[in-house]
């Protein structure tokens, strides 16, 4: 059997050459095409991965944050110091070695506060105001009576007092 000589014809020569130009321009378009989807897939990559690291560090640094705020709320806030202010001092012409007197005598009146849990002395601030009112101090032949008009709670407490003459 003989195969017939269809590419010596000039029809046959021209859908033959039509056919490899276009698979060659067809790879072409196909190329381009990859490599335009390629890029921009690459491009989106980087994006996404930089906003990935932007977001690790953000988290990472919102954790450190919340573990030492967890750590500070984890420590017990104790009553480290007390500060004793009078108000009306100049009213009674308190000289600063009696008014000293006096801070000192209500700070002994309230040290059991010291080193005690600001909650606990929070609950219980009635009792502090009642044994800081209830008693009578007595410097240099006067007798004075506190009364308290603010009482501060915190890790440094102040207590801001109001002296009357006891009867």
């Amino acid at each position: 059997m003989h195969i017939p000589p269809y590419y010596k014809r000039k029809e046959w020569q021209r859908f033959l050459a039509g056919t490899f130009v276009g698979a060659i321009l067809a790879y072409a378009v196909f190329i381009y095409m990859y490599g335009q989807l390629y890029e921009n897939w690459v491009e989106q990559n980087m994006d996404l991965r930089a906003d990935l690291q932007e977001l690790e560090a953000s988290y990472e640094a919102l954790e450190k944050n919340n573990e030492e705020l967890d750590q500070r709320y984890q420590q017990r806030l104790m009553v480290s110091s007390i500060d004793i202010i009078i108000m009306n001092h100049e009213t009674f012409r308190l000289d600063r070695f009696i008014l000293q007197d006096l801070e000192e005598m209500i700070k002994e009146e309230v040290k059991e506060i010291l080193g005690r849990e600001v909650s606990s002395v929070t609950e219980n601030h009635v009792l502090l105001l009642r044994m800081i009112e209830n008693k009578v101090y007595n410097i240099e032949g006067s007798s004075y009576q506190a009364e308290v008009r603010h009482l501060f709670i915190s890790e440094s407490s102040e207590i801001h007092l109001e002296l009357k003459i006891a009867d």
